[in-house]
């Protein structure tokens, strides 16, 4: 069965953030949502006006991954660059606060859990859910190019 290792991560992303959209009432972005920057490192808050759906999509596969991970390994992960002028630009982490409400609710989904000392996992609803959608896009690309399927 294909995993997320064997998908392009983008639609896996994307198709994800759909179906947490449609289908997860515990994933809803915060009221403060619109208005945050994701680092300290971004200049503007997100465009996407879903970028939640996705930020919480993306954590889900980076946790299947390279779990069991906590959320200064994820902070890292979310961060960038900082300008600061004519100075050399220097790498900050991503917003704790995002990395730590966004895993709250897909704890609260199912999706994730705790190891004590470790950091989360993935569930096996969440494995499940990922791997059902990692077999939907793989079969969605051997459509398109039927080369793909010995792989």
């Amino acid at each position: 069965m294909p995993t997320p290792f064997d998908v392009p991560p983008s639609m896996l992303i994307s198709r994800l953030a759909r179906y947490l959209k449609d289908n997860v009432d515990a994933v809803e972005p915060p009221e403060w949502a619109p208005y945050v920057k994701t680092g300290v490192h971004a200049e503007r808050a997100p465009q996407n006006p879903d970028w939640w759906y996705v930020r919480c999509a993306s954590l889900l596969r980076k946790i299947y991954i390279m779990g069991p991970i906590g959320v200064e390994r994820l902070r890292s992960e979310y961060g960038g660059r900082k300008r600061r002028g004519v100075r050399p630009e220097h790498a900050r982490k991503g917003s704790g606060a995002i990395v730590r409400k966004a895993l709250q609710q897909l704890e609260k989904a199912g999706l994730v859990t705790t190891i004590r000392g470790k950091g989360r996992i993935v569930t096996p609803e969440g494995r499940s859910l990922l791997d059902t959608l990692s077999a939907e896009i793989k079969k969605e690309l051997e459509k398109v190019n039927p080369a793909l399927s010995k792989y």
